[in-house]
């Protein structure tokens, strides 16, 4: 279940568009400190910098500290689909049309309460559209999924 959790918040950032550190690429008194630097000695100790004194929080509250929250942030890593044995776990739920992994990624995709039972059952409706092949990859799940969300008319609205 943790990993579902985790995967389902890497999810719902992952369908974020255009990327945006939060607070801004320039957010925080540790990235002032370390400004010019590049390398992961230098994003480390400047996030330890930020994370530790609160300033980046602070910055993003008060609009000061060089922080900015007009962007959207964004998460380039896998999906969570793409995590190990969690594309399989979505399969299944699909398959049966209940269950956690299906649960998960209705939470992910901020998907209302209201809505989810009816994204169950359409998912479920068409299960061999979206796993059309046994080695079908996450991103061609993904792409699936929302082209049935697309074509129905309580569920378009959650996908752009």
């Amino acid at each position: 279940m943790k990993k579902l959790v985790l995967g389902a918040v890497l999810l719902g950032s992952s369908l974020s568009a255009s990327a945006v550190a939060p607070g801004g690429p320039g957010c925080g008194w540790g990235n002032l400190l370390f400004e010019g630097s590049s390398g992961t000695g230098a994003h480390l100790l400047a996030t330890l910098v930020n994370g530790t004194s609160g300033n980046a929080t602070f910055g993003m509250t008060s609009g000061t500290n060089g922080c900015d929250t007009s962007g959207t942030l964004t998460y380039s890593g896998k999906s969570l689909l793409a995590m190990n044995g969690v594309l399989e776990e979505v399969a299944q739920d699909m398959a049966v049309g209940h269950g956690e992994a299906l649960t998960a990624l209705t939470v992910s995709m901020q998907i209302d309460p209201a809505d989810r039972a009816h994204f169950d059952s359409v998912m479920h409706e068409n299960f061999t559209h979206i796993f059309p092949r046994e080695d079908v990859n996450a991103a061609e799940v993904m792409d699936n999924i929302q082209a049935v969300m697309k074509r129905d008319d309580r569920l378009a609205r959650y996908v752009s």
